[in-house]
């Protein structure tokens, strides 16, 4: 539905997860002929200010999928320092390619990733499927570094989310052992 400020948004009667509602924005900014899309949470944790940063290595043809990535550093909670790093290690090794933060909310892509790429998922898991599926693909990713500001509250459920992570990585077992070839 339109606002009248140029942009779209799009709403479910019911919350159906984090993964439905990017799938669908995403679905509508291809409809609309978009070029390069922008997902950011809606938790306040990234400045918008920082868009133009992250859409840089893609204007200047080095990436299709850019990650706003978080400081591992005392700031982030330990809990998310643990499993950043080690979603960040596990998409690297599945990848071949150096990833900062596995689990950003904060990417910019290309029309071309946004359209070639389906990932499983309605929760969390939408997109690490998402960056995973990227990788996989061939596509190139590239990190940049983004202030980050803690304190609001997540709506990812500790254990459901987690295990439902986990199975997403799992999917890439074969590459984790062995690593990208």
């Amino acid at each position: 539905m339109g606002n009248g400020t140029g942009t779209t948004r799009v709403t479910h009667p019911r919350n159906r997860g984090k993964g439905a509602a990017l799938r669908d924005g995403i679905r509508e900014a291809t409809a609309r002929d978009a070029s390069v899309l922008v997902t950011i949470d809606a938790d306040g944790q990234h400045p918008p200010e920082e868009i133009p940063r992250l859409l840089r290595p893609i204007a200047e043809g080095r990436a299709d999928l850019v990650l706003g990535a978080r400081k591992r550093d005392l700031s982030m909670p330990i809990s998310r320092r643990l499993t950043n790093w080690l979603s960040a290690t596990l998409a690297s090794r599945i990848g071949g390619q150096r990833v900062s933060d596995a689990q950003t909310g904060f990417r910019a892509f290309t029309r071309e990733v946004a359209e070639r790429l389906q990932p499983a998922g309605d929760r969390y898991e939408y997109e690490a499927n998402f960056l995973l599926d990227a990788l996989r693909g061939g596509f190139r990713v590239v990190s940049v570094e983004v202030p980050t500001i803690y304190g609001a509250r997540s709506h990812f459920r500790a254990w459901g989310d987690t295990w439902r992570m986990a199975r997403a990585f799992a999917r890439h077992a074969g590459r984790i052992v062995v690593g990208a070839t």
